[in-house]
């Protein structure tokens, strides 16, 4: 990672970082939390604060250093991590809530004048507006920036940072109020935890006091080294604002009573040593530096953005994207950026402005702490920051932001979300060849994935006791001949089980195969896609028929499961079709699958006309599959206004009792299948089992039929052919009986 020549260094990061921390909320509103909360119910918001900015601290650190920074700071972080369109969805969110800390800063610049608006007050009778400093200080602000350069600006936060460390010294060389006369009155009232139901209100006026950290982020473009004065800035930043603002917390408890602390905005003006000039001085300083580095960081933002190309108008691109002279200063940005400030600042006050920047950012550092934490549960390899933090840390920042969110509000929380998917949606719209958010799961994903399979694996034969789940795989040359089988396959692995289909090409594997193989794939997954299937597509090229079903059969299932089912396919007009499947029964069988025969007729598949399922005396191993297979392809919406029925051919002297048993197996199994739907067909002498069941079964959606030892011993081809004028028929063959629980 190259280092520029020009531009800033790593104290230009903890200087913008720290004041933007020690800004407004420290001396306008630290005090009224712990008059209200108390000492403990202080610290609590400090350190949930500081639970969530460290955490995002941390990850930023681990982001920088893992790729080269560009402008934008925390945007560019986020969009090089999770892609462009998600990024930029939190990027704007991230602009606002930069452009609304400018407001948010410069309101609270003018409470430092509040002598003079008191002053004001009584000499004439009017209270000023406080627009009436904060609008020109604005003006002003904006002008340095825009004439003088973020140069100048850095510049003065040396200045203010000065002022601002003189100002905190002397608050805590100042001695307790003249009315403190006790230190165990101040004990009993303020070194406690209360109003516990006011907590959340308060966290969410305060946060902003901590956001600041990733203030000296946005100056990522402007940095000689952004891979090491982001992480060492940052982190320098957040720990002496901790430190700080335990300190202050505790200088308050013990020198003012809980209603000074309530009813007096300015209390540290009564604290301080030469409070009255060094206080507002103060306030003035760090309300002023943290107004000027978001005046910094915000318009780089949104040039960031525009420079991605992100917004549907070229125009709009360019007009945001462009800059002055060789550092590229952002000027028509930072106007954009100024004039919405000036909108919060006419409308807003400090209480208000500070909970809509809380939500916006808490958003953003969840985002933040999510980033980093797939990219650890991912492991990519790309991803070898220098500087690394720990998973479960990333982790815990990302939920405590979502958690305190909704703790804070959850109907402005869910309207946050809300806008959020609506920008991205728009976002996703304009940018359709951008890495999107399924891009960003896919790391973390492929490692569940391999952690569920390792685990899967060594839990099989435990597995194996469990309940039956089919997990079938086909091949077939014929896939875009005869879709049946495909269909089929969809129905077995929609809900209860998992199936992968092989389009067999034969041949042997070369350039030539391997180019065909790759463009077959992508056309079957295309219309699967299509259809929402949830079938596994792949290609296998092998010389011969036998020795690509030999292949599938030893092939691990992506699934984490064994493969339990193989289901062959032919053309009922194809006799020669069904001869190859035969002569490879025995060997698929020698691997302990269940073997089922699609026979596709030339009928349209009827999914209203119902799955009929036939039993006979033979199928004693076969009938609890069949009927888990009815059930299983039932399931499907194809087949949502259809029924199983269930036809049991026996000798009419054991009919009543196979009924009996079948209806209590499935009873007791919690099967769909009512008693109307099972009947009894007498297989006499005269009636061979393919007359009967063409007289029932000829129109049916889909018919399933047992087959055994006994059908592959003897003429196996004339046993199939018998069926050749019904519809699709589904032949079952079960290696082992299966269990309906």
């Amino acid at each position: 990672m190259m280092a520029k020549r020009n531009g800033f260094g790593t104290m230009a990061v903890y200087f913008t970082s720290i004041s933007s921390i020690l800004g407004a909320i420290l001396f306008l509103r630290l005090g009224f939390a712990i008059g209200t909360l108390g000492f403990w119910g202080a610290i609590l918001v400090i350190l949930l604060g500081h639970l969530i900015t460290i955490p995002t601290a941390l990850a930023i650190s681990e982001l920088a250093t893992n790729t080269r920074v560009e402008g934008g700071g925390e945007y560019f972080i986020i969009s090089r991590s999770f892609g462009l369109k998600l990024g930029s969805t939190i990027g704007i969110t991230l602009f606002l809530s930069q452009t609304i800390s400018i407001a948010f800063y410069t309101i609270a610049f003018a409470e430092s004048f509040q002598p003079f608006f008191v002053w004001f007050a009584e000499q004439f009778g009017y209270e000023l507006p406080r627009q009436v400093i904060s609008v020109p200080t604005l003006l002003i602000l904006a002008y340095i920036i825009l004439y003088k350069g973020s140069g100048s600006g850095v510049k003065l936060l040396y200045i203010v940072n000065g002022l601002l460390l003189a100002a905190l010294l002397f608050f805590f060389l100042g001695k307790p109020t003249e009315s403190v006369q006790n230190a165990t009155v101040l004990i009993h009232e303020n070194f406690g935890f209360q109003n516990v139901n006011h907590f959340f209100l308060i966290f969410a006026i305060c946060f902003p006091a901590f956001t600041g950290m990733t203030a000296g982020v946005g100056l990522s473009g402007d940095l000689r080294n952004p891979g090491k004065s982001i992480p060492i800035g940052t982190m320098l930043g957040t720990l002496t604002g901790l430190v700080v603002y335990v300190a202050v917390v505790w200088k308050f408890s013990v020198s003012a009573s809980q209603a000074e602390l309530l009813s007096e905005q300015l209390i540290m003006t009564r604290i301080a040593l030469f409070g009255n000039i060094v206080i507002p001085i103060g306030l003035a300083a760090c309300t002023s530096s943290s107004a000027i580095g978001a005046m910094i960081v915000a318009p780089r933002t949104l040039q960031a953005i525009a420079l991605d190309k992100i917004f549907p108008f070229r125009r709009i691109n360019m007009f945001f994207g462009s800059g002055k002279g060789e550092a590229r200063e952002p000027k028509t940005a930072s106007v954009f950026s100024f004039i919405i400030a000036l909108i919060f600042i006419l409308l807003g006050d400090v209480d208000s402005v500070a909970e809509i920047i809380t939500m916006f950012f808490l958003i953003t550092y969840g985002t933040l702490c999510l980033s980093s934490f797939l990219n650890h549960f991912g492991s990519p390899p790309s991803y070898r920051p220098r500087f690394k933090s720990y998973w479960f840390i990333s982790l815990a920042g990302f939920l405590l932001s979502v958690w305190v969110m909704f703790m804070i509000n959850p109907l402005y929380t869910f309207l946050a979300y809300i806008v959020i998917v609506l920008i991205y949606l728009f976002i996703e719209h304009n940018n359709k060849e951008k890495k999107g958010i399924v891009n960003i799961f896919k790391g973390a994903l492929f490692q569940l994935n391999r952690h569920l399979q390792i685990y899967m694996q060594k839990h099989q034969s435990s597995m194996d006791k469990e309940e039956w789940r089919p997990a079938a795989i086909c091949i077939s040359a014929n896939s875009f001949k005869r879709e049946k089988v495909l269909y089929l396959m969809k129905w077995i692995s929609y809900q209860h089980g998992f199936g992968t289909y092989f389009h067999f090409i034969e041949g042997y594997y070369n350039r030539e195969t391997h180019l065909e193989s790759k463009e077959i794939l992508k056309r079957l997954v295309d219309e699967q896609k299509e259809a929402r299937s949830t079938l596994y597509i792949d290609t296998m090229i092998s010389p011969s028929y036998t020795s690509a079903i030999a292949q599938i059969i030893q092939a691990p299932s992506i699934s984490g499961m064994e493969n339990n089912m193989v289901v062959f396919e032919y053309d009922k007009e194809h006799h020669d079709e069904l001869r190859r499947i035969l002569d490879n029964i025995n060997l698929v069988r020698s691997g302990d699958f269940d073997v089922c025969i699609f026979a596709d007729s030339e009928n349209l598949i009827h999914p209203k006309n119902g799955i009929h399922v036939w039993i006979r005396e033979e199928d004693t191993i076969n009938e609890n599959l069949m009927i888990l297979l009815g059930y299983i392809i039932l399931a499907h919406p194809d087949w949502k206004k259809s029924l199983i029925k269930i036809f049991i051919a026996h000798k009419k002297e054991e009919q009543t009792s196979a009924k009996e048993d079948l209806f209590k197996r499935i009873a007791e199994g919690r099967l769909p299948i009512t008693r109307a739907n099972i009947d009894l067909v007498d297989l006499d002498q005269k009636h061979s089992l393919s007359q009967v069941v063409e007289e029932y079964s000829k129109t049916a959606g889909l018919t399933i039929i047992g087959f055994d030892e006994h059908v592959m011993r003897y003429d196996p081809v004339r046993f199939f052919s018998k069926f050749d004028a019904i519809g699709d028929i589904l032949f079952v063959n079960a290696k082992q009986a299966r269990e309906i629980i």
